[in-house]
């Protein structure tokens, strides 16, 4: 269906694929794995005409395909779904599918057709998908799903999926799972870019890996493992689990006493109590959107007093009503679910995104209120080799890295605070299984050190492995808190939904 034949795309001094060859055969679905920034999105963008390649060939369907932008790939069957969803939030579902290929005239849009079509193409593979509803009403799976339309929409044959259970719940990944399969029977190539080899393993017929750029591996699944594939993706022996010592929690460092929160739709956090000591790490587990995210944010400062009742204590003085600055001025650092919005300014270059909340403070500021570039350069050097962030060009733009990599400067930026408290929300999201090892490491060396830590992950193995003490919260309330070494996955999972 796909092949790409020595590949090589640069942008500036930096490569990004160097003769990068895979073929995906028809009817499957094809994984590529490899670490943070190792070229994947880029070669897959490349067959998408999102870039244009310095050198190489790409064939569709067995034939010399000249892709130049990404109506010569709709054209021939490809469609994409990014990793951060391009939908415009004011608009339908529908006018956010057929953006770019209305039907009727410029005078009139004749979007009744379109929703028709659509409904019976959310109806044939049981996506669930009203044309009408708003995007901004819908939750982040369903807006997955509208971005498979979208694609399914215009035909697509072979499907391109970057990071597509990054933003999921495991109950969302699994109906996503059963989706994936129905199109794939229904004659759909899938190319699925991912970091999760449990993954990999239960959804792909193929895996390719990548490294340093180029392909370093090819493999049927069947005939694989996570192991391997680990090895191959990071060249190394890879820890697959989390090795901590037993916690010895100090004094209490954040106590949450009776704190609601109110959200778009109503109570979003309903009257939650609970407390984090210096030296342990809290987790949250829960089903994403019940309440987590504004549980976060409230903490962090980050939300309106007005919508907030209860209070809040940090070493024992009430902080209700502080702002985040003053916040991180006492000792919290926050490193945020969504890095993109909350986390990183993307047109600035690294060292402004590594300076961002001490940036007013000596010795990034002089006496007289000027930036001091020479002490700016040194603490984004510090981050990027101390949180191996690639590559490391403190000049380029924060877009500009892979997802992977804005986290790990983000991480870096908080944890160079050295924080009394870190409140930390979905820290591996979107990066790669090294990353994740070591991202891991650097939490539980937080809490060696005693820090007090406040743990929100979608990734239960996450939560489960790395927190000491652990909260479930269901319709943004506390609904138990167990103790993860000896409490089951399935156990958490009914508390998580209410089962019995």
């Amino acid at each position: 269906m796909l092949e790409l034949k020595k590949i090589t795309k640069t942008f500036g001094d930096c490569v990004a694929n160097e003769n990068v060859s895979m073929k995906v055969e028809k009817g499957t679905i094809h994984a590529i794995v490899g670490e943070n920034g190792a070229g994947k999105s880029t070669a897959m963008r490349v067959a998408y005409g999102f870039y244009t390649p310095d050198s190489g060939e790409i064939f569709v369907d067995g034939k010399k395909a000249d892709i130049r932008d990404p109506h010569d790939a709709i054209a021939l069957g490809i469609g994409m779904v990014h990793q951060h969803f391009m939908l415009v939030d004011t608009m339908t579902v529908a006018e956010n599918i057929v953006l770019g290929a209305e039907t009727g005239t410029a005078a009139h849009l004749d979007l009744s057709e379109a929703a028709s079509n659509i409904r019976k193409l959310s109806g044939e593979l049981k996506l669930g998908i009203d044309p009408y509803a708003m995007i901004e009403d819908l939750s982040v799976g369903q807006e997955q799903r509208v971005e498979l339309l979208k694609a399914l929409y215009r035909d697509a044959r072979l499907l391109i999926l970057d990071e597509p259970t990054a933003v999921l719940s495991p109950q969302e990944v699994e109906d996503f799972f059963t989706i994936l399969r129905r199109m794939k029977e229904q004659g759909v190539t899938i190319v699925i870019i991912t970091h999760k080899l449990d993954e990999v393993l239960a959804i792909s017929d193929h895996v390719t890996v990548m490294r340093d750029n180029t392909v370093v591996g090819d493999v049927e699944t069947s005939k694989t493992t996570r192991e391997e594939l680990a090895k191959m993706i990071v060249g190394r022996e890879v820890l697959l689990r989390v090795e901590k010592d037993e916690s010895r929690p100090g004094e209490e460092v954040l106590t949450v006493d009776g704190l609601s929160v109110k959200g778009r739709h109503g109570t979003a956090v309903d009257t939650v109590s609970f407390s984090v000591g210096a030296g342990e790490i809290v987790g949250i587990a829960g089903i994403e959107g019940n309440g987590q995210s504004e549980l976060i944010e409230c903490l962090a400062g980050l939300v309106n007093p007005s919508s907030v009742t209860g209070n809040v204590l940090f070493e024992g003085k009430n902080i209700s009503k502080l702002n985040a600055r003053r916040r991180k001025e006492l000792g919290i650092a926050h490193i945020p679910e969504n890095r993109h919005k909350r986390g990183l300014l993307l047109e600035f270059d690294l060292e402004e995104n590594a300076m961002l909340g001490v940036h007013y403070k000596p010795p990034l500021t002089a006496s007289l209120g000027l930036l001091e570039g020479a002490a700016i350069e040194k603490r984004t050097k510090d981050i990027i080799e101390h949180f191996d962030v690639r590559p490391p060009k403190p000049e380029l733009t924060a877009r500009s890295l892979s997802g992977g990599n804005q986290q790990k400067l983000i991480i870096g930026r908080e944890f160079e605070l050295d924080p009394k408290l870190l409140l930390v929300a979905q820290p591996t999201r979107g990066v790669d299984i090294g990353a994740i090892e070591f991202i891991h490491r650097k939490l539980i060396g937080m809490r060696d050190g005693g820090a007090a830590i406040l743990l929100v992950s979608a990734e239960l193995e996450e939560v489960t492995a790395l927190a000491d003490r652990l909260l479930v919260i269901r319709e943004g309330k506390i609904v138990g808190e167990v103790d993860p070494a000896v409490t089951s996955v399935e156990e958490i999972g009914l508390m998580m939904t209410g089962g019995e």
